[in-house]
């Protein structure tokens, strides 16, 4: 409960001037967070080494929300893993000690930027991240920045252009679908879009 209690304490404060959250926002926040989850899985908090994961894209988050959101938290005491010292090589797939740390995490955050598509490291780590909700009950809160969710869902825009660079660059197709199906999924959740409205 507290993790819960401080993400409201931050949302409400922090974002709520940058963001203008108006009541409906309000109200969707409360009903995002407060879910119980399933009964087989009360204990997952528990066992978690870090409170929250944060997935994003470097070049488009650096000097911005990421910070702040990071600064935010931080100053909540909340024990977040931020993968800011990797600068992993085109094509790599994520490290068993990133992979470790989303699987560890209760609560995994993903920034979607213009670029974040772009990279397979940030793929690899959404889809490990949908898989730990998935067999976890891990709480997983997508934030659009810049990004209209609809893009992110139909891989539409700078998000349809990088699948088609990988789709002429991967031979594994497995993988690449793997990544189309992710942001699918992860933009069916609710979470925020800097367009000032909750969804």
């Amino acid at each position: 409960m507290g993790i819960i209690v401080g993400w409201i304490q931050l949302w409400y404060g922090t974002w709520y001037h940058n963001f203008t959250l108006m009541s409906s926002m309000k109200i969707g926040l409360h009903t995002h967070l407060l879910q119980p989850p399933p009964q087989k899985k009360k204990n997952f908090t528990a066992k978690s080494k870090y409170d929250v994961f944060l997935s994003f894209r470097g070049k488009d988050t650096g000097i911005g929300i990421r910070d702040h959101l990071a600064a935010a938290l931080r100053r909540k005491q909340i024990e977040l893993f931020i993968d800011d010292e990797q600068e992993p090589q085109k094509g790599d797939e994520i490290s068993p000690a990133v992979s470790k740390a989303i699987e560890t995490s209760a609560v995994s955050i993903i920034i979607f930027s213009k670029n974040y598509a772009y990279s397979t490291w940030c793929l690899d780590e959404l889809v490990r991240i949908l898989d730990c909700k998935k067999r976890n009950g891990q709480t997983v809160v997508p934030v659009f920045y810049k990004v209209d969710p609809s893009a992110v869902r139909k891989q539409r825009g700078s998000f349809g252009e990088a699948f088609v660079h990988h789709e002429s660059n991967f031979s594994d197709k497995v993988r690449v679908q793997k990544w189309r199906d992710s942001l699918t999924l992860a933009s069916n959740i609710s979470g925020f879009h800097d367009s000032r409205s909750f969804r």
